[in-house]
């Protein structure tokens, strides 16, 4: 008598996610924008909301004037987010002051230099949206792919010190964002945004070449790229999906071993969400490093988790499957030549650039803290102004750090008085003149544009680092450069859960704190306390500061003593500070 095996049962795979159709049928990135953009509406339906981002924008809501216009009965007050696409943050004199331009023509008059050396305008009305986009692309700049799922700004060191491997990181910069350009999408682009000539019909052309990396879906999620050197992680590295770090030997760059995985949000309510660092892959050579790129992207397009958008990262791809099956499908599958393993190249420094340098043609460059990425004028402290006179004034370039600060360069000798002048002149303090926890500090906007913000976070730091200032000093710890970095959600935009300290928005003015984390981006922190009061964040911070004063071992930085000592040491030093 034989016995048969009943079959397996049929896995039904998961649904997509509605923004999978969204895209699918979206006749790659165009969808019915064009009708939507030229209707006499204030905002967009919600198909057009998505589709908006992958052209650079996103749609908000002024929730300052909520409260008010619901006693008055009307509707939400919608405007606009714009997001430059900056490879590694640069720009020339006349793209600055044109960006700046538009800023007070259709924006609120500020500019926002964001986490990954970009720039963003905010309080663009919808009936402003293409004349902003336009008046970016005829600064020969542009939105594409600045939000959506696809590749994002690529990042790397700012620095324009002219060295042989910043050189090269910034040129692979440029090549790989080039690379991974929408193709299909950036005939959208032109159509709705520029000329307004329709340039073929991408939906006749075979999917691989209207788009040859993504497919007519693009990524399940968004996609960021990173480059850093061992000895300046100034773009910490390891917070992105894909990093390439420097090789270098006798001062010449000689490859780049490359990282994957790396994350930062997460969703309280959802415990299989959670931030990752990028993991070890294999070593590239410079020529390599665009094919890698591109060769990692098509795996992410492949098998990222296109039903869950919670869940939709590569860095969950790196997590479920483990490092050494990543490898194998990579080096099978999209590789397709033997992986060569990574150099071992610890991270061991950070350089904010502040100040002056001097660069390899003679010429200086200036380094200048911008509080939370925030250009405006405000009281005695008139930045925006100061920026335009300087830029005007010595027709330097400008770079974006991803500490959200400026680096001015190509500055002539014989026209740093005249800088230094401009800078007392309009207010704006020297870097060596700043406090160190307010150098070191982040925070991303949050209220009153972000929808996802459940809390302050740009508006409330300054106030906890005054705080934190007075701490510190009293405890003699002012030359610390403790990382402290605030986001208004838990999606991290400003890489919370790498800091020394950690304040992710809870809900209302209580945050989580999160402590142990490196200023040198190597090392997660964890959480000490949950729904923590906003009044009572400093208090809890000075009662680790002044035990880390006294019980911290030689050299240490305040995360690592975090770290060390563990997490019910540090609950029990804070369980009664700042009340209960």
């Amino acid at each position: 008598m034989t016995t048969e095996t009943a079959p397996a049962p049929a896995v039904t795979p998961p649904k997509p996610s509605a923004v999978e159709a969204i895209k699918a049928g979206s006749n790659y990135l165009r969808g019915d924008l064009a009708e939507q953009l030229a209707a006499d509406t204030d905002h967009l339906s919600e198909d057009g909301k998505q589709l908006v981002k992958f052209h650079g924008s996103y749609q908000q809501e002024d929730r300052d004037a909520r409260k008010y216009r619901q006693k008055a009965g009307v509707g939400k007050a919608y405007m606009f987010m714009v997001r430059l696409k900056l490879p590694g943050g640069k720009l020339t004199p006349d793209q600055y002051l044109a960006v700046d331009d538009l800023a007070g023509r259709y924006g609120n008059g500020t500019l926002r230099l964001t986490t990954r050396q970009s720039i963003q305008l905010h309080g663009v009305l919808k009936g402003n949206l293409k004349a902003t986009v336009a008046g970016i692309n005829e600064a020969l700049l542009s939105t594409l792919g600045g939000c959506g799922d696809v590749n994002r700004n690529v990042v790397c060191c700012p620095a324009p010190t002219g060295d042989p491997a910043r050189v090269q990181m910034q040129a692979l910069a440029d090549a790989v964002a080039a690379h991974l350009a929408p193709h299909a999408g950036k005939q959208a682009y032109h159509e709705l945004w520029l000329n307004g000539e329709k340039v073929g019909d991408p939906a006749a052309v075979p999917v691989e070449e209207a788009e040859p990396v993504y497919g007519a879906v693009y990524l399940p999620r968004k996609f960021k790229t990173a480059f850093s050197l061992p000895e300046d992680n100034c773009t910490d590295l390891l917070a992105h999906c894909l990093g390439f770090q420097a090789v270098v030997e006798s001062g010449r760059p000689v490859g780049y071993n490359l990282f994957a995985g790396g994350g930062q949000g997460q969703t309280n309510s959802k415990p299989d969400t959670y931030p990752l660092l990028a993991l070890p892959v294999c070593r590239v050579d410079p020529d390599e490093v665009v094919s890698a790129a591109e060769a990692v992207v098509r795996l992410f397009r492949d098998h990222g988790n296109r039903s869950d958008r919670k869940r939709a990262r590569l860095k969950y791809v790196v997590h479920d499957w483990g490092v050494g099956r990543f490898r194998q499908v990579f080096e099978r599958d999209y590789w397709k030549r033997p992986l060569r393993p990574p150099v071992d190249l610890p991270i061991s420094g950070v350089d904010l650039h502040h100040g002056w340098h001097r660069q390899r043609d003679g010429r200086w460059f200036l380094g200048l803290s911008v509080e939370n990425g925030r250009v405006k004028d405000e009281g005695r402290l008139r930045l925006r102004s100061g920026l335009r006179a300087l830029v005007s004034r010595a027709r330097c370039t400008v770079r974006i750090s991803a500490q959200q600060d400026l680096l001015l360069g190509n500055i002539a000798a014989a026209d740093r008085p005249a800088v230094d002048s401009l800078l007392c002149e309009y207010g704006i303090p020297r870097p060596e003149t700043l406090p160190m926890v307010r150098k070191w500090s982040m925070a991303c906007p949050a209220i009153p544009t972000c929808g996802l913000a459940l809390t302050e976070s740009e508006r409330a730091l300054p106030g906890i680092v005054s705080q934190l200032e007075g701490v510190l000093d009293a405890l003699g710890l002012a030359g610390e450069p403790i990382s402290v970095r605030m986001t208004g959600c838990p999606n991290g935009c400003a890489r919370p859960f790498q800091s020394e300290v950690g304040l992710v928005g809870r809900g209302g003015t209580k945050y989580t704190l999160y402590v142990g984390g490196d200023t040198l981006g190597r090392r997660l922190n964890f959480e000490l306390e949950d729904s923590v009061p906003v009044e009572r964040v400093v208090p809890k911070l000075a009662a680790l500061f002044t035990a880390f004063r006294a019980e911290r071992a030689a050299g240490e930085a305040f995360g690592a003593y975090c770290a060390r000592v563990g997490v019910d040491r540090l609950r029990n030093l804070t369980a009664t500070a700042g009340g209960v």
